[in-house]
């Protein structure tokens, strides 16, 4: 029934957002890597292409009878994937927490480009940490701001942002991974959060994938 593209795993931040998704609703699927940054990006783009005509990954399809539905970007794959599996409860069932994770998400979606730029996704690799420039610590800020309020006012001493894992963990779990490779100071509650979400199983099925082409020089 679905089919998801992504790109080289540990890089590809908006890719694991909607495996994550995927994988949460507990369907079957079958995957296809694209490998990313090659010396003729025109390559990657081609090979995109014969998925999507937006040329970007994440791609997820769709076969329903006998028409194939492709749906692309992260946050539209994760829409349609709640909408399709509400018992995966993707979404909060309060109205209020929704409201709020869809904001989390949409942030998240629009915004942090000095946190992208500085703080690269490198899933599987620890590194130093660079000399961070006042914009990237204010969206660190931000960010550690949010998970906070979540975690104190809809999530619970085991859960996660809203309860329940959701689309809002599938946008921030990039981040996650960010902080992880660079080690950034948190407070014990969000270090307890990170760890739930780096135990999920589909963060460790997309780590032993990062780490393989890391092995193989992929990476």
């Amino acid at each position: 029934m679905y089919r998801i593209i992504v790109g080289t795993k540990d890089w590809s931040s908006w890719s694991l957002r909607a495996y994550l998704a995927l994988s949460a609703t507990g369907q079957p699927f079958d995957e296809v890597v694209i490998p990313l940054r090659q010396t003729d990006d025109d390559v990657t783009k081609n090979a995109i292409r014969r998925f999507s005509e937006a040329g970007r990954v994440p791609v997820l399809q769709i076969e329903d009878g006998r028409q194939t539905i492709t749906v692309w970007d992260s946050l539209a794959i994760c829409e349609t994937l709640a909408e399709r599996h509400p018992e995966a409860q993707l979404w909060p069932t309060n109205w209020a927490a929704r409201a709020m994770a869809r904001s989390y998400s949409a942030e998240m979606h629009s915004g942090f480009p000095d946190l992208r730029a500085q703080l690269s996704m490198d899933f599987a690799r620890r590194l130093p940490s660079p000399a961070l420039h006042q914009a990237t610590e204010a969206q660190i800020a931000r960010i550690l701001a949010s998970w906070t309020s979540a975690l104190a006012r809809y999530g619970s001493q085991d859960g996660f942002l809203f309860g329940n894992f959701s689309v809002a963990d599938c946008m921030y779990a990039p981040v996650v991974s960010r902080f992880t490779t660079f080690d950034v100071p948190v407070s014990p509650a969000i270090k307890d959060y990170m760890a739930r979400v780096w135990a999920l199983p589909g963060m460790q099925a997309w780590l032993k994938g990062a780490q393989k082409e890391v092995e193989d020089g992929i990476a």
